[in-house]
């Protein structure tokens, strides 16, 4: 067995047996891993990190050839992100995150991008008085850099360039032009603006998109086309998404000001 090291970002734990813990990880060098780490339940002091969810990490481990599972030797924390835990809507907002990730990322497909745009997001949830934004962009971001994304800058069906009106077709993925139109009866109509915003979030990087401003109007669109595409390709809602929406059709105070961009 291979002995390797790298950067993790806990996605999910769960218990295993008496003593032990399985954690879904997102690493710097390899992608989505799973470890096992054996003895964290009973005896914390041999790992330096507790492995919370979304928990930022060095990990040592031992890389199992014939296994999915690999074994977890060392876990030391580098960033716990403590304070995001006390706050309701931003812990909503990164358990989202973390299942997305785990949604559309493949096993063990090394993509630097994506880890670092997990750790910028969830730095700027952590500072950021619009978690909602953040989440919003990140959800664009991640689509692009898994290859999940939308069609958004040509005719998904015919592959022209699209100058005039348009419709988003879900089933097919993308933009259609006018006279692609009958491809799919159940396209919906979309605003140019919000087309251009999608395209320049696909293209800039998450510091420079965090400074976009976004209009009532086309951030309603982005979070409608975005999310519909995630459950149409998905087959479902995520989990965190339904929790989301269940707290924000509360009264609640802290919800008030997040959900403003």
């Amino acid at each position: 067995m291979a002995i390797n090291k790298t950067d993790a970002i806990v996605l999910s734990k769960r218990d295993f047996r008496e003593t032990s813990v399985i954690a879904n990880f997102y690493t710097r060098d390899f992608g989505k891993m799973t470890g096992l780490l054996k003895g964290l339940r009973t005896e914390p002091a041999k790992f330096a990190s507790s492995v919370e969810p979304f928990s930022y990490n060095e990990i040592v481990f031992y890389q199992k050839r014939n296994s999915a599972l690999h074994l977890v030797s060392q876990c030391d924390l580098k960033e716990d992100f403590y304070n995001l835990k006390k706050d309701l809507p931003k812990l909503s907002l990164c358990s989202l995150i973390m299942e997305l990730v785990s949604e559309i990322m493949p096993p063990e497909d090394k993509n630097e991008s994506v880890f670092d745009l997990i750790l910028d997001t969830l730095k700027e949830i952590d500072s950021n008085n619009n978690p909602y934004k953040v989440t919003l962009l990140f959800k664009i971001k991640i689509l692009a850099l898994s290859g999940f994304k939308p069609h958004f800058d040509s005719c998904v069906s015919c592959g022209s360039k699209i100058n005039g009106e348009s419709k988003f077709s879900l089933s097919l993925g993308g933009l259609l032009c006018l006279k692609c139109f009958k491809k799919d009866t159940g396209a919906r109509q979309i605003f140019r603006g919000t087309i251009a915003t999608v395209i320049y979030i696909q293209k800039n990087d998450f510091k420079t998109n965090m400074n976009l401003g976004l209009n009532p109007q086309i951030k309603k669109e982005l979070e409608i086309i975005v999310n519909s595409f995630l459950n149409f390709h998905l087959e479902k809602q995520l989990k965190s998404e339904q929790v989301i929406n269940k707290l924000i059709a509360e009264p609640q105070e802290n919800f008030a000001g997040s959900k403003n961009l």
